[in-house]
C-alpha cells in the first residue's frame, strides 16, 4: 500500500520536500540536490585555509563501495607528538559540501587535531530514501582514513556528528573500537520523526498559533507522510545505540535550539549511556547558541558565523582528556536551555488513517465534490441539459474542494516554513485567519450536506439521483475526515 500512495501522490507531496529535511535540520540541515557527478567535478581543489593551518585533499570508500572526497585540515607548525584526530559528520542534507563545516574544522584544528572533513553523499541519500547506518558506514571510511595520516595518533582519533550526525557518529561508535571518542552538537534521543513534529510545532506556537492546527493537523500531517514513504527512518530509536557506546562522550547543545528540544533531549542522553554502562560523558550548554552551538542574535532564529564563545577550546580541551584516559564522569555544566513546550509521542497511524486511506478518501471528494460540476459541463457541452442542482449541493462540492485541497496546500506551506520562524500570516485568537476561513468553509460544507441528503431522498431523475449520491457520499465522509484533521475542531 505504501509503493500505491507514492506512486500516485508523489507530485501532491513534492512540495514538502524541503520541510522534510529541516533535520540539519530538519532538522537539520541543508536540502542541496548536488548530484554525484556534481560533487566529484567541485572537490578536485578543497578548501582554502588560513596560514597557521595546512590542507590536504584526501579520499577513501564509504559504505558499499562508493567514493567519498575530503581534506584534512591540521595545524602548520610540526608537532612534537602525535596528533589527536576528529572525522567531522554533517547534519542533514543530500550531498553537503565539506565547507559547510569549514569553520568547525579551522577552530578545531586550531586546538592542535586534525581534522577531516568530506563532502557528503548523494547515491543512497534523498528525500526519500536515507540509512543512518549508510552514513556511518561512510563516517568510519574517514576514521581508518584520519588513523592512517602521518603526523596523527591512530590511537586518538574520535567522531563530531552535528545534528543528524548526531545519529550517525554514536551509531559509528557503537560500531568500532578503532574510535576514541564521541562529540555531538545539537543532537537528538528522540525518533526523528518526534523531533520533526516538534520544531514546526515550536515554531508555530512561536508565531502565535495553537488549537487544532498545532495539535492535529501538523502532527497528522507527518504521520501521513511517514507511513506514505516520504519521511524516511521516521521511526530510527537512538537510545539503544547510546546503551552500545562505550567511549567517552562530549555532548554539546546550545541553550537557543530551535530544531532539537534542548531540556528533553539530554536527559533521555544521559540515561541511554548509564544503562549500558557508561558515565564518561560530558553535557556543556552554551549560552546565547543556537542548533549548532553558533551565536544567535534573536533566540536561534538567525545562525552567525560565529561559534560560541568557548565552544572550540572546551572541544580541544576535553579530547585532551578523553584520549588520555582522564575524560570527565557525569559532568554537566552550563546554563538551563530553553524550550517552551515538551515533544509529544508520533505513533504510526492506524490502518484508518494510514497514507493508503487519506488517498483513498482524496480520490473519493475528487470524483464526489469536482465530478458534481463536471457532470453538469457536460450536460451542457452535449446539449441535454437537465436539473444544475441546487444551491446547497452547490456548496457542498466548492466547500469539500476548498477545505480538501486548500488545507493541504496550507497544511504543506506551514511544515516547509515551522522550523524556527513559522509565517503563518495574521493570526486572531491563536488561529491563523486562513485556517479559519477554511474551518468555516468546512462547517459550511457540513451543513449543505445535510441539506443535499434531506432533498436527494426526494430526487426522482436517476442520472440527478447518482450524481448528487455521489455527492453526499463524499460530504458524509468529509465529516469524520475532517474532524481528523481539526477542521471542525477549535
Amino acid at each position: 500500500m505504501r509503493r500505491i500512495f507514492t506512486a500516485s501522490a508523489a507530485v501532491t507531496l513534492t512540495a514538502v520536500g524541503s520541510a522534510l529535511l529541516l533535520l540539519g535540520t530538519p532538522a537539520l540541515g541543508g536540502t542541496g540536490l548536488a548530484t554525484a557527478e556534481h560533487s566529484a567535478q567541485s572537490l578536485s581543489t578543497g578548501p582554502v585555509v588560513p596560514g597557521d593551518l595546512t590542507a590536504h585533499e584526501v579520499t577513501f570508500r564509504g559504505n558499499g563501495g562508493l567514493e567519498l572526497r575530503g581534506s584534512v585540515i591540521s595545524p602548520a607548525k610540526a608537532a612534537t607528538a602525535p596528533r589527536a584526530g576528529v572525522v567531522l559528520v554533517h547534519g542533514a542534507g543530500t550531498g553537503t559540501r565539506r565547507e559547510k563545516l569549514l569553520g568547525e574544522a579551522v577552530a578545531f584544528a586550531r586546538q592542535g587535531l586534525s581534522v577531516l572533513i568530506y563532502d557528503k553523499r548523494s547515491e543512497g541519500y534523498s528525500l526519500y530514501q536515507r540509512s543512518y547506518g549508510q552514513l556511518a558506514d561512510d563516517a568510519l571510511g574517514a576514521v581508518r582514513t584520519l588513523r592512517q595520516e602521518p603526523g596523527v595518533d591512530p590511537g586518538k582519533v574520535g567522531v563530531w556528528g552535528l545534528s543528524e550526525g548526531g545519529w550517525v557518529a554514536p551509531l559509528a561508535a557503537s560500531r568500532s573500537k578503532e574510535i576514541a571518542f564521541v562529540v555531538v552538537v545539537g543532537a537528538n534521543a528522540l525518533q526523528p520523526l518526534r523531533q520533526q513534529t516538534w520544531a514546526v510545532a515550536a515554531g508555530l506556537r512561536k508565531a502565535g498559533v495553537g488549537g487544532s492546527l498545532v495539535d492535529h493537523a501538523e502532527p497528522n500531517l507527518y504521520r501521513v507522510i511517514a507511513d506514505g514513504g516520504m519521511f524516511p527512518a521516521p521511526y530510527f530509536d537512538p537510545e539503544p545505540v547510546l546503551g552500545a557506546v562505550r567511549q567517552p562522550v562530549l555532548g554539546i547543545w546550545g541553550t537557543n535550539d530551535l530544531l532539537t528540544p534542548p531540556r528533553e533531549t539530554p536527559p533521555l542522553f544521559r540515561a541511554a549511556l548509564e544503562k549500558g554502562g557508561n558515565k564518561r560523558y560530558t553535557f556543556r550548554f552554551f549560552e546565547g547558541a543556537d542548533h549548532a552551538a553558533h551565536r544567535t542574535p534573536d533566540g536561534g532564529v538567525t545562525r552567525l558565523p560565529e561559534l560560541a564563545p568557548g565552544y572550540p577550546e572546551l572541544v580541544g580541551s576535553w579530547v585532551a582528556k578523553a584520549t588520555s584516559g582522564q575524560a570527565p564522569v557525569a559532568e554537566v555544566s552550563g546554563p538551563a536551555p530553553v524550550q517552551a513546550d515538551d515533544s509529544v509521542g508520533v505513533p504510526p497511524p492506524a490502518w484508518w488513517e494510514s497514507a493508503f486511506m487519506q488517498l483513498v478518501a482524496l480520490v473519493l471528494f475528487l470524483v464526489g465534490f469536482a465530478g458534481y460540476p463536471i457532470v453538469a459541463a457536460v450536460r451542457r457541452v452535449r446539449g441535454r441539459g437537465g436539473v444544475t442542482g441546487t444551491g446547497a449541493a452547490r456548496l457542498v462540492s466548492a466547500g469539500g474542494l476548498v477545505a480538501v485541497l486548500g488545507g493541504f496546500a496550507y497544511l504543506f506551506y506551514l511544515i516547509s516554513t515551522g522550523g524556527k520562524l513559522a509565517a503563518p500570516g495574521p493570526v486572531v485568537a491563536g488561529r491563523p485567519v486562513v485556517w479559519l476561513a477554511l474551518q468555516a468553509v468546512a462547517v459550511a460544507t457540513v451543513v449543505a450536506t445535510v441539506l443535499t441528503a434531506r432533498r436527494w431522498r426526494r430526487e426522482d431523475a436517476s442520472g440527478e439521483r447518482v450524481r448528487t449520491g455521489l455527492l453526499v457520499v463524499a460530504g458524509v465522509v468529509f465529516v469524520p475526515w475532517a474532524f481528523y484533521w481539526g477542521l471542525l475542531l477549535p
